[in-house]
C-alpha cells in the first residue's frame, strides 16, 4: 500500500532529531513527540528577543502579550473553538484535570456522580476519585474486552445524578479511539457534561471541540510537536462559572482566571510555531489549498497524518501477527484502523517487557516498557502492571523502512524465545 500524497521526506527534514546521524528509531512518540525547527527557532527568539514577564508597558513586554494572544488564536483554530478566550495555557494536562476537578468539587449540588473509565491515563481517573472526600460518587465505565470503550455500556450509567463524565479520546496504552461525539449526546440528554483528555488523540486527527460537543478538553503541547506545555479549553460559560483560585486583584475573568502565575511563555510561542508547521504541512498534503483558511488547512494536515498513519499501524500490526509467540492488545482488524491510532501495545511470551524494550535500544530503537500510567487497563487485559506490556507509539514522521528494523529487532527476540521453550 502506498500513500505518495504524503511528504514524508519533506516532514522528516522539518524535525533535526531527525536528522543527527545517529540512526535511531523514535517510536516511544506516546511519552512526548520530537519537535520541527521552526518551533525550536520560536523558543530560541523568545529567550533572546523577548525573555520577560507580560503585562508591562515597554515594548518587550507587550511583545510577549502579543505572542501568548497569537498562541492562543492559533491553538483555538487547532481545536476550532468559538472563543480565543476559551483557551488557557500551563504545565501540562494533568494539571489541568486537577485544576478543573478541583473546581468542579466546589460547585457539585445534587449531582454528585462523576463517571471515569478504566481506559483512561490514571492521570484521568485518580485525579477525579480524589474528589470521593469532596462528596463525590464515582460510577465506572468499564472497557469490553476487544480494548474499547462501548457507548451502550455508559447509557445506564447515566442518570439525573450524573454531574460529569471524563473519558479519553484515544487510549495512550491501546490506541483505541472513543466516539466522543455520543458521549457528548449521552451525556447532556441526561444533563451531564463532558471532560476529555485529548493528550493522546490530538497528534493523529483533527479535534473539532464543536463537532464534538464536549465542555471541557485538556491536552499537553509537547505530544502536538511543541515544547514541554499544556492547554485547557472549556466552553466559555462554563470557565467563566468556574470557582478558582487567584488573588484577590486578579479579575474573575477568562482566561487571566486560570492563568495566575508565570508559566513558560518560550514554550507557548513554541506551542504557536508547532501549528504554523502543521499548517505548512496540510498545505503540502493538498496542494493548491494556499487560499483555504487556518482551519481548513490544519484539518488537511490531521487528515493527511491519519491517512499516512494508518498505511504505518497495519504495516506493523499485519507483521506482528505474524509471530505466534507475540500477543497484541487493542483492535488489530483491518476493517477497524479507523478506531484506533497508531500506538500498538503487545507482548513477547516468556519474555519480560523491560528485556523486549531493552533489546530495542541496543538497536537503536526507543521503545517504551512498564505500565504506560494505565494499570486500572492492563488488569483489566490480564497483565500484571508491574511489568506491563511494550508499546510502540508511531508519529507522522514515523517510516516504514523504521517499521522494518523494529520488526527484524522483534523477530529476534520472539525466535529466540521460541528456541528456549522448545528447548526447555
Amino acid at each position: 500500500m502506498a500513500n505518495s500524497s504524503f511528504p514524508i521526506d519533506w516532514v522528516r527534514q522539518q524535525f533535526p532529531a531527525l536528522n543527527t546521524g545517529d540512526n535511531f528509531t523514535f517510536f516511544d512518540n506516546g511519552a512526548g513527540a520530537q519537535i520541527p525547527q521552526v518551533a525550536l527557532d520560536a523558543v530560541q527568539q523568545h529567550l533572546v528577543h523577548h525573555n520577560v514577564q507580560r503585562g508591562g508597558r515597554y515594548s518587550k513586554s507587550q511583545d510577549v502579550d502579543a505572542a501568548l494572544q497569537s498562541a492562543r488564536q492559533s491553538v483555538a483554530t487547532f481545536l476550532n473553538a468559538r472563543d480565543p478566550r476559551e483557551v488557557a495555557f500551563g504545565m501540562n494536562a494533568t494539571s489541568f484535570i486537577r485544576l478543573v476537578s478541583l473546581a468542579i468539587a466546589e460547585i457539585l449540588g445534587k449531582r454528585k456522580e462523576i463517571i471515569v473509565t478504566d481506559l483512561d491515563h490514571e492521570a484521568n481517573i485518580a485525579t477525579w476519585i480524589a474528589l470521593h472526600s469532596r462528596g463525590a460518587e464515582i460510577r465506572w465505565w468499564k472497557m469490553r474486552p476487544d480494548g474499547t470503550l462501548h457507548t451502550d455500556d455508559l447509557q445506564p450509567l447515566l442518570g439525573h445524578r450524573t454531574r460529569l463524565v471524563a473519558c479519553a479520546v484515544a487510549s495512550n496504552a491501546l490506541g483505541s479511539v472513543v466516539d466522543v461525539e455520543e458521549v457528548a449526546r449521552m451525556a447532556h440528554a441526561a444533563g451531564a457534561e463532558v471532560f476529555l483528555d485529548a493528550v493522546h488523540y490530538a497528534p493523529h486527527g483533527p479535534v473539532d471541540v464543536q463537532d464534538w460537543d464536549c465542555d471541557y478538553l485538556v491536552c499537553s503541547g509537547y505530544k502536538i510537536f511543541a515544547p514541554h506545555m499544556g492547554f485547557l479549553w472549556g466552553k466559555r460559560e462554563l470557565l467563566e462559572r468556574l470557582p478558582t483560585f487567584r488573588e484577590d486583584f486578579i479579575p474573575d475573568e477568562i482566561p487571566g482566571k486560570i492563568e495566575v502565575g508565570t508559566y513558560v511563555y518560550e514554550n507557548v510561542a513554541g506551542m504557536d510555531a508547532a501549528l504554523r508547521y502543521l499548517q505548512e504541512l496540510g498545505r503540502r498534503v493538498l496542494p493548491g489549498s494556499n487560499n483555504h483558511s487556518p482551519r481548513a488547512t490544519l484539518v488537511n494536515s490531521m487528515e493527511g497524518i491519519r491517512r499516512y498513519e494508518k498505511i504505518l499501524v497495519a504495516e506493523i500490526l499485519r507483521r506482528l501477527a505474524e509471530m505466534d509467540n507475540v500477543t497484541v492488545y487493542g483492535i488489530q482488524e483491518r476493517d477497524r484502523l479507523d478506531q484506533r491510532v497508531p500506538t500498538v501495545c503487545f507482548n513477547v511470551d516468556a519474555v519480560s517487557p523491560a528485556a523486549v524494550a531493552e533489546r530495542c535500544a541496543h538497536n537503536a530503537i526507543g521503545v517504551r516498557d512498564g505500565n504506560m500510567y494505565s494499570p486500572r487497563l492492563l488488569r483489566r487485559m490480564g497483565i500484571p502492571p508491574e511489568t506491563g506490556a511494550v508499546r510502540a507509539s508511531l508519529a507522522h514522521y514515523n517510516t516504514m523502512e523504521e517499521i522494518e528494523r523494529f520488526i527484524d529487532v522483534i523477530q529476534i527476540i520472539a525466535g529466540s524465545a521460541r528456541k528456549h521453550a522448545a528447548g526447555s
